[in-house]
Protein backbone atom coordinates (compact mmCIF):
# COMPACT_ATOMS: atom_id res chain seq x y z
CA UNK A 1 0.00 0.00 0.00
CA UNK A 2 1.53 3.45 -1.05
CA UNK A 3 -0.59 6.49 0.68
CA UNK A 4 0.36 9.94 -0.75
CA UNK A 5 -1.38 13.24 -0.49
CA UNK A 6 -3.31 13.94 -3.06
CA UNK A 7 -1.76 16.93 -5.61
CA UNK A 8 -5.20 18.60 -6.08
CA UNK A 9 -7.71 17.98 -2.57
CA UNK A 10 -4.69 17.00 -0.03
CA UNK A 11 -6.73 14.22 0.73
CA UNK A 12 -4.90 10.98 1.24
CA UNK A 13 -5.20 8.04 -1.42
CA UNK A 14 -3.95 4.74 -1.92
CA UNK A 15 -1.65 6.06 -5.05
CA UNK A 16 -1.56 3.29 -7.91
CA UNK A 17 -0.34 6.20 -10.28
CA UNK A 18 0.13 10.04 -10.30
CA UNK A 19 -0.29 12.66 -7.63
CA UNK A 20 -3.69 12.90 -8.09
CA UNK A 21 -6.74 10.77 -6.35
CA UNK A 22 -9.75 9.15 -8.39
CA UNK A 23 -12.12 11.85 -6.61
CA UNK A 24 -10.43 14.58 -8.09
CA UNK A 25 -9.19 13.01 -11.68
CA UNK A 26 -13.09 12.22 -12.33
CA UNK A 27 -13.69 16.01 -11.11
CA UNK A 28 -10.86 17.36 -13.69
CA UNK A 29 -12.79 14.75 -16.70
CA UNK A 30 -15.81 16.60 -15.92
CA UNK A 31 -14.36 19.92 -16.09
CA UNK A 32 -12.29 19.03 -19.36
CA UNK A 33 -15.72 18.58 -21.07
CA UNK A 34 -17.17 21.87 -19.90
CA UNK A 35 -14.28 23.76 -21.01
CA UNK A 36 -14.07 21.81 -24.02
CA UNK A 37 -17.52 22.24 -24.72
CA UNK A 38 -17.20 26.15 -24.07
CA UNK A 39 -14.15 26.48 -25.82
CA UNK A 40 -15.70 25.18 -29.15
CA UNK A 41 -18.59 27.76 -28.94
CA UNK A 42 -16.36 30.61 -27.80
CA UNK A 43 -12.75 29.75 -29.69
CA UNK A 44 -11.14 32.80 -29.13
CA UNK A 45 -11.66 32.91 -25.45
CA UNK A 46 -8.59 33.89 -22.71
CA UNK A 47 -7.92 31.61 -19.96
CA UNK A 48 -9.57 33.80 -17.38
CA UNK A 49 -12.59 34.40 -19.62
CA UNK A 50 -12.71 30.59 -20.02
CA UNK A 51 -12.59 29.86 -16.29
CA UNK A 52 -14.84 32.75 -15.25
CA UNK A 53 -17.44 31.43 -17.90
CA UNK A 54 -17.41 27.88 -16.96
CA UNK A 55 -16.79 28.33 -13.00
CA UNK A 56 -13.61 25.99 -13.95
CA UNK A 57 -10.77 26.77 -11.32
CA UNK A 58 -7.94 28.53 -13.32
CA UNK A 59 -5.62 26.19 -12.16
CA UNK A 60 -7.56 23.04 -13.34
CA UNK A 61 -7.36 24.73 -16.84
CA UNK A 62 -3.66 25.19 -16.41
CA UNK A 63 -3.50 21.65 -15.17
CA UNK A 64 -4.92 20.55 -18.83
CA UNK A 65 -3.00 22.87 -21.06
CA UNK A 66 -0.10 20.87 -19.34
CA UNK A 67 -1.18 17.81 -20.18
CA UNK A 68 -1.86 18.87 -23.84
CA UNK A 69 -5.57 18.24 -23.65
CA UNK A 70 -6.12 21.94 -24.09
CA UNK A 71 -4.05 24.50 -26.51
CA UNK A 72 -3.11 28.01 -26.84
CA UNK A 73 -2.59 29.48 -29.97
CA UNK A 74 -1.95 33.24 -30.57
CA UNK A 75 -0.45 35.88 -29.01
CA UNK A 76 -1.60 38.29 -25.71
CA UNK A 77 -1.05 37.67 -22.53
CA UNK A 78 -2.28 34.34 -21.94
CA UNK A 79 1.31 32.95 -24.37
CA UNK A 80 2.88 33.37 -21.37
CA UNK A 81 1.35 31.06 -18.79
CA UNK A 82 3.28 28.10 -20.20
CA UNK A 83 7.10 28.17 -20.37
CA UNK A 84 9.05 25.16 -21.78
CA UNK A 85 10.63 23.66 -18.63
CA UNK A 86 13.69 23.54 -20.35
CA UNK A 87 14.09 27.09 -22.68
CA UNK A 88 11.69 28.67 -20.96
CA UNK A 89 10.38 29.81 -24.35
CA UNK A 90 6.49 30.25 -24.20
CA UNK A 91 4.26 27.29 -25.30
CA UNK A 92 0.63 26.61 -26.19
CA UNK A 93 0.58 23.37 -24.28
CA UNK A 94 2.42 20.24 -23.04
CA UNK A 95 5.73 20.94 -21.12
CA UNK A 96 8.32 21.40 -23.61
CA UNK A 97 8.38 23.46 -26.75
CA UNK A 98 8.73 21.54 -30.19
CA UNK A 99 12.41 22.13 -30.47
CA UNK A 100 13.26 21.08 -26.74
CA UNK A 101 11.30 17.33 -27.10
CA UNK A 102 13.01 17.06 -31.14
CA UNK A 103 16.12 17.10 -29.07
CA UNK A 104 14.87 14.75 -26.33
CA UNK A 105 13.16 12.88 -28.71
CA UNK A 106 16.87 12.68 -31.00
CA UNK A 107 18.92 12.18 -27.79
CA UNK A 108 16.93 9.14 -26.73
CA UNK A 109 16.98 7.61 -30.10
CA UNK A 110 21.05 8.28 -30.43
CA UNK A 111 21.44 6.55 -27.25
CA UNK A 112 19.64 3.37 -27.92
CA UNK A 113 21.12 3.34 -31.70
CA UNK A 114 18.01 4.30 -33.87
CA UNK A 115 18.30 7.35 -36.16
CA UNK A 116 15.76 9.18 -37.54
CA UNK A 117 14.84 9.28 -41.43
CA UNK A 118 14.81 12.39 -43.01
CA UNK A 119 11.07 12.34 -43.75
CA UNK A 120 10.48 11.72 -39.92
CA UNK A 121 12.65 14.77 -39.41
CA UNK A 122 10.04 17.38 -41.15
CA UNK A 123 6.97 15.78 -39.23
CA UNK A 124 8.72 16.46 -36.01
CA UNK A 125 5.83 16.86 -33.26
CA UNK A 126 4.53 20.49 -33.60
CA UNK A 127 1.41 21.80 -32.28
CA UNK A 128 -1.63 22.68 -34.88
CA UNK A 129 -2.32 25.93 -33.75
CA UNK A 130 -2.99 29.00 -35.84
CA UNK A 131 -1.06 32.14 -35.39
CA UNK A 132 -3.57 34.31 -36.31
CA UNK A 133 -6.14 33.08 -33.95
CA UNK A 134 -5.98 33.51 -30.22
CA UNK A 135 -7.53 32.24 -27.34
CA UNK A 136 -7.71 28.33 -26.47
CA UNK A 137 -8.44 25.57 -28.35
CA UNK A 138 -8.99 21.78 -27.72
CA UNK A 139 -5.86 19.44 -29.58
CA UNK A 140 -7.26 18.19 -32.77
CA UNK A 141 -9.60 14.96 -32.72
CA UNK A 142 -10.92 15.99 -28.57
CA UNK A 143 -14.38 16.19 -30.42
Amino acid sequence: MNIIQCKMCRKPFDRISGKICPDCLQKIDRDFVTVRDYIYDNKHADVDKVAKETEVDKAIILYLLKEGRLTLSGGGADEYLLLCEVCKKPIGSGRMCPECMDKLSNTMQKSIGIEKKPEQQEKSRKPQTSKTSKGMHTRSGDK
